[in-house]
């Protein structure tokens, strides 16, 4: 037990002190496990969701979610929440929660917001590219073609986002590629149908483009590079 000597001269016990302005305890209070198994729950599906884990229009529940996660009605309900605000769930009027069946015109809008913000990321990204990124960008895409190969959707997607977001990261500009991820969270479980509808058996062409002219320094070649591989499959997935 700590102890403090007081300015009389007396020992007491530290956790005993209170602020009699106030009358309020000092003593610490216990962390709140609440918060914690809340972002473990929300990490973790939000994870999930992004890299196609999950397919469109598969239902939750919050009681499934807590036993999956051995956590309370409470940490589950406010990731839902969480993940509902960002566009990652849906849920009706009913309270049914579900990953989003995304329209044909809705594919299309994020497909245009994806060429505006991740092309204008590459191009921030250029001038930083040195050739450990270039070589780092060649390895990802090594991990692209075996998950190809192996007709693994999930890890397709995974590494394919790892693709782009090691790219993006040399933008140094964290509020544009926040936006983008939350347009790769709502696009998840949607990339994991076209992955199906594609029947991919090669890693995408436009990898080796974007690789390509990181290292020319060429950034028309480049924008049109990330454009082409952002947009090609999803506008696939709308006609």
């Amino acid at each position: 037990m700590e102890e403090v000597t007081a300015a009389h001269g007396r020992v007491v016990d530290a956790g005993k002190i209170c602020d009699h302005t106030s009358g309020m305890s000092l003593t610490a209070r216990p962390i709140d496990p609440a918060p914690l198994a809340h972002d473990r729950v929300y990490r973790h599906l939000r994870s999930r969701i992004m890299h196609g884990d999950i397919p469109p229009g598969q239902a939750l529940t919050l009681r499934g979610l807590g036993k999956e996660y051995e956590v309370s009605m409470t940490p589950a309900r406010e990731s839902v929440r969480r993940l509902v605000a960002e566009g990652a769930l849906s849920m009706s009027n009913s309270g049914r929660i579900s990953t989003p069946l995304l329209s044909n015109e809705r594919i299309e809008e994020l497909a245009a917001l994806r060429a505006l913000i991740e092309v204008e990321l590459a191009s921030r990204a250029l001038p930083r590219a040195h050739l450990a990124l270039i070589e780092r960008l060649q390895n990802i895409n090594v991990k692209v073609a075996e998950a190809v190969a192996q007709r693994d959707a999930v890890s397709y997607i995974r590494t394919n986002l790892e693709f782009h977001r090691t790219l993006y990261l040399r933008a140094q500009a964290p509020a544009m590629l926040a936006m983008a991820e939350t347009v790769w969270l709502q696009m998840g479980p949607t990339m994991r149908a076209l992955y199906g509808r594609l029947r991919r058996t090669e890693p995408p062409q436009f990898h080796r483009l974007i690789i390509a002219a990181l290292r020319a320094g060429d950034e028309p070649g480049l924008r049109l590079a990330v454009r082409s591989d952002v947009t090609q499959g999803l506008r696939m997935l709308a006609s």
